[in-house]
């Protein structure tokens, strides 16, 4: 049983229900509209997709006490349970940098740990942000080889805007960063030292540059321009 929680006596965030069922259009607007702002791109959900999650309690829900919707977050499984994530994250512009982001996320962890115990919890994003609420729950940065194989799951990224990169590049690189959090590792970690978001932050924002600069510049037709040339001067 997930407790809803109440946040600094302005915020509810629990477990959706079918009394959010109205939300899900909403939610899934802002969720593009956030994509086309960031410009990097995020998988488009449908609003029966966000109403399914609803009804099947996989999906968090944050709201003021008077009504209004504050943010959202789903999970989904994969590999029949051997992975979860948490996706879809999303918070109204009108509460960004409250802190609820974190809320939201920490309650989407707690209810993937709830119904999926043995599961490792993953998540692919470009947002530091992201990146430090994940690493403060004890994720850690994982190759995309370590990500499920499902095509399913990797389906999700067709409608994002870099979804050329990662597949001319055989689902090894993208401007995504895989995270993920496993059960068993983290019991033979508890006494190590995590990974330190805010010690690495620097060095992984310059990488994030080096990788823009490469995948966004190569298109296929200079890959295959170059390719040719090599061929050429083999010849």
């Amino acid at each position: 049983m997930i407790t809803p929680e109440i946040v600094n006596d302005l915020y509810i965030v629990q477990v959706a229900n079918e009394n959010h069922l109205r939300l899900a259009e909403t939610i899934c607007h802002q969720m593009e509209e956030s994509a086309k702002a960031r410009g990097t791109g995020i998988a488009k959900r449908s609003p029966i997709y966000v109403m399914e999650k609803m009804l099947e309690g996989k999906a968090i829900v944050a709201m003021t006490l008077s009504g209004e919707w504050v943010g959202f977050c789903y999970i989904e499984t994969w590999e029949h349970g051997k992975f979860v994530a948490n996706s879809g994250l999303i918070v109204h512009p009108d509460y960004r940098k409250s802190g609820i982001a974190t809320r939201i996320k920490a309650k989407a962890f707690e209810l993937s740990r709830t119904m999926f115990p043995t599961a490792k919890i993953i998540g692919i994003t470009t947002s530091l942000a992201v990146m430090k609420i994940n690493s403060d729950l004890g994720y850690q940065p994982v190759t995309l080889s370590e990500l499920p194989a499902d095509d399913a799951f990797w389906k999700g990224c067709q409608t994002c805007t870099n979804f050329d990169i990662l597949t001319r590049t055989n689902r090894k690189h993208c401007l995504c960063t895989g995270m993920q959090y496993d059960p068993e590792e983290h019991k033979k970690e508890q006494k190590d030292e995590n990974w330190n978001f805010l010690k690495e932050s620097k060095l992984y924002e310059r990488w994030m540059r080096i990788k823009n600069r490469i995948l966004m510049r190569i298109s296929p037709t200079e890959r295959s321009r170059a390719q040719r040339n090599r061929e050429l001067e083999t010849a």
